[in-house]
């Protein structure tokens, strides 16, 4: 499979997570090093989902981070692109209303959401500010939204070692768990070069949503942004 180009096309980069689908999530915990279960407990908490609640949660993949909303009482809404992330999550969670969706033409009504959550996949689309704006159209008035995405590591000398290992250390590891190391060099590159903590506050802001605040994690190598709709 060719490497998705960072132009990230829709097609391509629904056909990179399609191949990569049956063992995305062992992956993920192999090359986090279990870090990531806990960067998504970390994004249910803020986003703070209640009982009752309408939640879309976009690149939702497998699933993974849907079900303990929906465990919870919480009417969650799993949406992505990949339609081979579906399949493998709708076989593990068939009570789940999984949709195939692009984030930049969101397959709902205005106002149809208390809240939406994207966790690692805004970085994938090809226009930030559209797909930003599609969670604002989707969000009811007061309602908020959470972003869980890759960031920049603030102490700088662990910065350095972090890039170090993205780009050096990630495709051999990805390359003894997985069939498709080269998905895992381009989510490298992609984390490498995408913006940091504040810019990406601007870019929400400057989309319409209001109140946006972010938090690191994990040193920095991920950031939570919180953001509420006007």
């Amino acid at each position: 499979m060719p490497r998705a180009a960072l132009d990230k096309d829709p097609r391509d980069v629904a056909a990179m997570f399609d191949a990569v689908a049956h063992r995305y999530d062992l992956t993920n915990d192999v090359i986090s090093l279990g870090q990531d279960r806990a960067w998504r407990r970390a994004t249910l908490a803020a986003l703070g989902a209640e009982r009752g609640e309408t939640v879309l949660d976009l690149a939702a993949g497998t699933g993974t981070s849907s079900e303990p909303l929906a465990d919870a009482g919480v009417h969650v809404v799993p949406c992505d692109l990949s339609t081979g992330m579906l399949r493998v999550g709708r076989r593990r969670r068939p009570d789940l209303p999984f949709v195939a969706g692009d984030a930049l033409h969101l397959p709902f009504a205005d106002e149809s959401f208390d809240a939406v959550t994207m966790s690692f996949g805004l970085r994938n689309v090809s226009d930030v500010d559209a797909a930003l704006r599609e969670l604002l159209r989707v969000t009811r008035p007061g309602g908020r939204m959470v972003v869980c995405e890759f960031s920049r590591p603030t102490f700088a000398p662990f910065r350095t070692v972090y890039t170090n290992y993205l780009m050096r250390a990630l495709p051999p590891v990805a390359r003894a768990v997985s069939k498709e190391p080269d998905a895992y060099v381009y989510l490298a590159e992609s984390i490498r070069s995408w913006p940091d903590q504040r810019e990406l506050g601007l870019l929400v802001r400057d989309a319409g949503w209001d109140k946006v605040a972010f938090r690191n994690l994990s040193g920095g190598i991920v950031a939570l942004h919180r953001a509420t709709r006007p």
